[in-house]
């Protein structure tokens, strides 16, 4: 008889410190988030405001005040593979320790461990805020979801929009992604391919019988290094691209002369383009080699001409930024919502080992929603 695991307590009430703590000593590599989700289940449920609905291993909750527009601000709950990061620690890094890291990290106090930037701390403050904020100035949708971290066709977002589009009708959306608690619009899109070649098997000792298919992959990798990526300005924001070789497989064993070769490569292009234009970019640069079209991901603009956009943006301060990874705002702009990235935690230690956010970057995205869907700046209205 198997005996159920028991739920972790998640205090709501807690400081979004320590609710980030809290979340991230809680294991959820992708497609293992059930103890977090029963958790975020389990601890909305103590708030009669909110409408909470649960589909796999994703959450909703949302307000329903009868407010003239809606609001969707949503983060996703995985993360890649823990690697001895949890559980996690609070650490002071010293101006040296800083000067020496090559993120160009800054000195301060820090959460230490993964999740934290990508992107526990950000479902932290919105975990703390969903349970607090019983009368904010728009309607709310809360969303948190599985299965990020993977393939495209298991995120927990795209099912949920799939099997429940009444929860995606919303006048602006924010995605918690880390952006140092800056708002950064839109985002690159990605499309990952396997580029072949082929040979013919031989003994490696009589190599002249066969032909080496890893050595008729030079001319990839050739194309590859002499690529000069592009900077595309979209709405007044400048977006890098990169094409890259990001792993290599080949060979049959120690004394053979290989028959096959793929070359793995991601395409990171800028949302001046749709994701067909943007493919068939990538199938002319190799053109004559045989490729296999892995997973694509569309690019989203920056949304930020939206009035709720700019509200948003006078209330939290700041420059708006672009946002370089493919993130889940795409999903949003598909659907005719604009939005933008907004979250604690530099997207440099995002899946590094030793990920790490500052403690004033979780306060600082708390007290900029807050003041935000409260009312309590100018620019907010409802």
């Amino acid at each position: 008889m198997s005996v159920a695991t028991p739920i972790v307590p998640l205090d709501l009430t807690a400081s979004s410190v320590e609710l980030t703590r809290m979340l991230c000593d809680i294991p959820s590599e992708s497609g293992d988030e059930a103890r977090i989700a029963d958790a975020v289940e389990a601890a909305l449920a103590h708030y009669p405001h909110l409408q909470v609905l649960r589909f796999g291993n994703t959450i909703a909750a949302r307000t329903t005040l009868g407010r003239a527009r809606r609001v969707a601000i949503a983060g996703h709950l995985d993360t890649v593979p823990i690697n001895g990061n949890v559980p996690t620690r609070f650490e002071t890094l010293s101006p040296e320790d800083a000067a020496a890291d090559v993120a160009g990290t800054i000195p301060g106090e820090y959460l230490w461990g993964r999740g934290t930037v990508d992107m526990k701390a950000g479902v932290a403050v919105q975990l703390k805020l969903a349970a607090e904020l019983v009368n904010p100035v728009v309607d709310l949708t809360w969303l948190w979801y599985e299965n990020e971290e993977t393939s495209a066709e298991l995120n927990g977002l795209g099912l949920l929009a799939a099997a429940h589009p009444e929860l995606f009708e919303a006048d602006f959306a924010i995605l918690g992604e880390p952006t140092m608690a800056q708002v950064e619009g839109g985002c690159n899109g990605s499309i990952r391919a396997e580029i072949y070649t082929h040979g013919r098997r031989a003994h490696s000792a009589r190599a002249w019988a066969g032909v080496n298919a890893i050595h008729a992959a030079a001319p990839i990798l050739a194309r590859l290094a002499a690529h000069e990526p592009a900077t595309v300005s979209v709405e007044g924001l400048d977006y890098r691209e990169g094409l890259n070789a990001v792993g290599i497989r080949g060979g049959v064993a120690g004394n053979v002369i290989p028959d096959e070769c793929a070359v793995h490569v991601n395409y990171r292009f800028a949302p001046d383009k749709p994701l067909e234009e943007a493919e068939a970019q990538l199938r002319a640069w190799f053109d004559g080699f045989e490729i296999d079209i892995l997973d694509r991901s569309g690019a989203a603009r920056p949304g930020l001409d939206a009035p709720l956009a700019q509200e948003f943006l006078r209330a939290v301060g700041g420059v708006a930024k672009p946002k370089y990874g493919w993130t889940d705002v795409a999903r949003f702009s598909a659907l005719g919502i604009p939005a933008v990235n907004y979250g604690p935690g530099d997207p440099q230690k995002a899946h590094a080992d030793d990920e790490r956010v500052r403690l004033d970057e979780i306060t600082a995205v708390e007290r900029g929603l807050r003041d935000w869907l409260t009312g309590e700046d100018a620019g907010a209205t409802a």
